[in-house]
């Protein structure tokens, strides 16, 4: 079992920047890779960015490239997002999730930290 807290959403506005944390506990020495989610109103949930624990290999979705950054801190056991230039179609409910070795999805949620950005 793995567990995962975000914390770190809030209210700003436009061009304003925001860092969401998750902090992992259980099998960590099974983590494959760890990622963001978000899911806005009415909208399905969508891939944000992801980071392999081991090594840091990144991807980002399209349109959050140039202005969030995904990193993990290994000694800590977070994953983080940055986020900067942030826009009012950034907001959404940010989920963390895990994905452990040998598998195909993401398995593992946290509760969700809203983020919410005004125009």
């Amino acid at each position: 079992q793995v567990q995962l807290v975000e914390s770190g959403g809030g209210l700003v506005q436009a061009g304003d920047s925001l860092r969401l944390s998750c902090t992992v506990s259980g099998r960590i020495r099974s983590l494959f890779r760890m990622g963001w989610f978000r899911q806005a109103p009415g909208k399905s949930r969508e891939f944000v960015a992801d980071i392999r624990w081991s090594g840091g290999i990144t991807t980002y979705a399209d349109f959050v490239k140039g202005r969030f950054t995904i990193s993990r801190d290994n000694v800590q056991n977070t994953a983080n997002l940055q986020m900067n230039s942030l826009k009012p179609e950034d907001t959404a409910v940010y989920y963390c999730a895990a994905r452990l070795v040998y598998t195909s999805e993401y398995e593992y949620w946290g509760q969700g930290t809203q983020v919410t950005v005004s125009s």
